[in-house]
């Protein structure tokens, strides 16, 4: 099972979330709930204290890793993110022959999910930065084979965001979920794999001005 981890980024900081920054995630999804109309954030106190407690259920079980968003320019939590979905390929042996860890220390594959931030830290590098941090994470220290993004097929801006990341079209599942409308959501799904992350890590690094920290 994944350990609790602080991710460490220029202008973001991923802490493990918990039910201690509840106020400010409630802050953080009031400045405008317009631009949420493809994602589901919950509203007031109660609604966040629900939600953050489910996520540390599935932490607890070694379904997901779930990460408040810092901005360190402002030094506010402006949102929240995760690690989920996560598989373990793992039998009584570790699979394939001679890779990494403990059975069952590690996933084998994620997905990257439930990312909202609030409307100031939108259109700034802060998701960018947070998905770097991830991607890094699992890639090269968990040696995921696979990372799965996932948007509603109408969401030209989030779409166009994993895209930009270098992450390949799988497919569109139509009547997928629920949508955060109340309407039918036919999703897009993408997927980077291990043997793209280094070309998709050289790109992300370009246009976060890190190449020089190399």
């Amino acid at each position: 099972m994944p350990a609790f981890v602080t991710l460490s980024g220029r202008s973001v900081r991923l802490e493990p979330l918990s039910l201690a920054v509840v106020d400010d995630l409630v802050i953080a999804a009031s400045e405008d709930r317009s631009t949420y109309a493809f994602t589901r954030v919950p509203v007031g106190r109660e609604e966040m204290t629900s939600y953050v407690e489910a996520a540390l259920a599935e932490q607890a079980d070694g379904r997901t890793l779930p990460f408040a968003i810092r901005w360190l320019h402002t030094d506010r939590v402006v949102g929240a993110t995760r690690l989920m979905h996560l598989e373990y390929w793992q039998g009584p042996l570790p699979w394939p022959p001679g890779t990494r860890g403990a059975v069952g220390e590690v996933p084998s594959v994620a997905d990257i999910g439930y990312t909202w931030l609030a409307a100031s830290a939108q259109g700034t590098s802060v998701n960018r930065e947070s998905k770097y941090l991830m991607l890094s994470l699992a890639f090269e220290t968990w040696q995921v084979h696979r990372i799965t993004l996932k948007a509603d097929v109408r969401n030209e801006r989030s779409r166009a965001a994993i895209e930009a990341l270098g992450a390949h079209l799988d497919g569109v599942r139509r009547a997928d979920s629920r949508g955060a409308d109340d309407t039918v959501r036919d999703t897009a799904y993408y997927s980077i794999l291990s043997s793209e992350w280094p070309a998709v890590r050289e790109r992300m690094r370009t246009r976060l001005g890190l190449l020089e920290a190399a």
